[in-house]
């Protein structure tokens, strides 16, 4: 299972680490920019997740008989997610790092100019931007804080498709002529 496992977790936390090096080469991170970026980001995401409905059937197929419970088939999607989360957490550090990124700020610009957007008055905006403040810098000041909730972007993807994968194989595809493997144990 460990090399399913790590080479499954590897491909899923290059996809959308190496995602923003190739969108964003500069590092602008305007409001018309992050925008869009988002909407991008979580669809990538989900592209390199489906690496782990790749690692279920394979290891599915390979060790288990062509019979997999959920508890193994979620374990897979589970170590595969945080893996890739670690290398999304690890490659953002050395993006935002390499190209001298203050994402804080933008991000509190960008907040800005959505609720200015939404009709905000300037009160109701200056309470938001006072109360994300402390947020931002700790996020900006703390790297085991900024590690984490960067962490906390992609993880809950992973879990949610280790979920359905896990209950897919378990149950809804399994084989039902299994055949011998060559190899029973991981």
């Amino acid at each position: 299972m460990k090399k399913t496992v790590l080479i499954f977790g590897l491909i899923a936390g290059i996809i959308p680490s190496t995602m923003f090096w190739i969108m964003n080469p500069t590092g602008d991170f305007s409001p018309e920019q992050m925008k869009g970026s988002q909407l991008i980001g979580y669809i990538t995401m989900i592209v390199a997740f489906s690496t782990v409905f790749f690692a279920v059937k394979s290891y599915r197929d390979r060790h288990l008989n062509g019979s997999i419970p959920f508890g193994k088939a979620f374990l897979i999607g589970l170590y595969i997610s945080l893996i890739a989360s670690v290398l999304y957490a690890t490659s953002w550090e050395a993006y935002t790092s390499v190209l001298d990124i203050n994402f804080a700020e933008a991000y509190q610009e960008y907040t800005k100019q959505a609720l200015e957007k939404e009709g905000r008055d300037a009160e109701e905006i200056a309470k938001v931007l006072d109360e994300n403040a402390a947020m931002m810098e700790t996020y900006q000041s703390n790297f085991a804080y900024r590690f984490f909730i960067t962490m906390m972007e992609i993880f809950p993807v992973g879990l949610i498709i280790s979920l359905i994968s896990a209950l897919t194989f378990s149950i809804i595809l399994k084989n039902k002529n299994p055949q011998t493997t060559q190899n029973q144990t991981a």
